[in-house]
């Protein structure tokens, strides 16, 4: 995030804003929301603090125009809500806002989709900068980023082609559900989770469903590497 890019972007979004802040912590949120209303008087700004209320804006809102995003929230698993996001409105853009902010974290934001990201610690200038950056079609990312991970990025490459509904279900996978408990967790038939769950599983080339959930695990901001995990799901093309 260059001086240059945040004098370019001070004066703010030039149009009226719908902004949604997805984080569980109110403190956080109602900071957020002061200052977006007070750099953008305009602008519309929601909050979400769970993966579920998240969703239910998506569908109440189509016209939101940026994500604020946490990576800890009830309902999600680090980066899995970054590719719900991702996988049912790919058009909107998704700045992840995090205290963990580890060159590894940030580079996999962006691999899984992010077009930004800001410590929670940044000062208002340079967040308000990265916002009107990323609004503007840009992308937003610390310099001390680390370089491109070659397993993380076969895991976006097969995250990406799970429906949203498929991603869901992978989670519930990783939570331990059976296809029974997953179909009242989903409001789904039992034989539509079995056919997700065999979806799940061939795109993810994983054999079992514990290969899926160890895998699954890797979305964890802190989670381990891939190639630690599963290697032979991976790479499987």
């Amino acid at each position: 995030m260059t001086a240059d890019r945040a004098n370019e972007a001070s004066s703010g979004p030039a149009a009226p804003a719908k902004i949604i802040i997805a984080d569980d912590h109110p403190l956080v949120c109602a900071a957020l929301t002061h200052t977006l209303r007070a750099a953008m008087p305009c602008a519309t700004v929601l909050t979400a603090a769970s993966l579920s209320a998240v969703e239910a804006a998506l569908a109440e809102h189509p016209d939101l125009d940026l994500a604020l995003l946490d990576l800890h929230m009830p309902g999600a698993r680090g980066f899995s809500v970054l590719l719900l996001l991702r996988g049912q409105r790919p058009e909107l853009p998704v700045i992840v806002v995090s205290s963990n902010d580890h060159p590894r974290t940030i580079a996999r934001a962006r691999q899984f989709g992010a077009a930004g990201f800001l410590p929670k610690s940044a000062p208002i200038a340079e967040m308000l900068a990265a916002i009107a950056s990323v609004m503007a079609g840009g992308a937003c990312f610390p310099r001390h980023e680390v370089m491109r991970c070659d397993d993380d990025a076969k895991l976006a490459a097969k995250l990406a082609q799970l429906t949203p509904q498929q991603m869901r279900v992978l989670m519930c996978i990783a939570d331990g559900l059976l296809n029974k408990q997953i179909a009242h967790e989903l409001r789904l038939a039992e034989n539509t989770v079995k056919v997700h769950v065999a979806a799940v599983l061939h795109k993810l080339g994983c054999h079992t469903r514990t290969h899926a959930a160890l895998l699954a695990k890797c979305l964890e901001a802190e989670g381990p590497a891939p190639h630690r995990i599963v290697p032979e799901a991976i790479g499987a093309s």
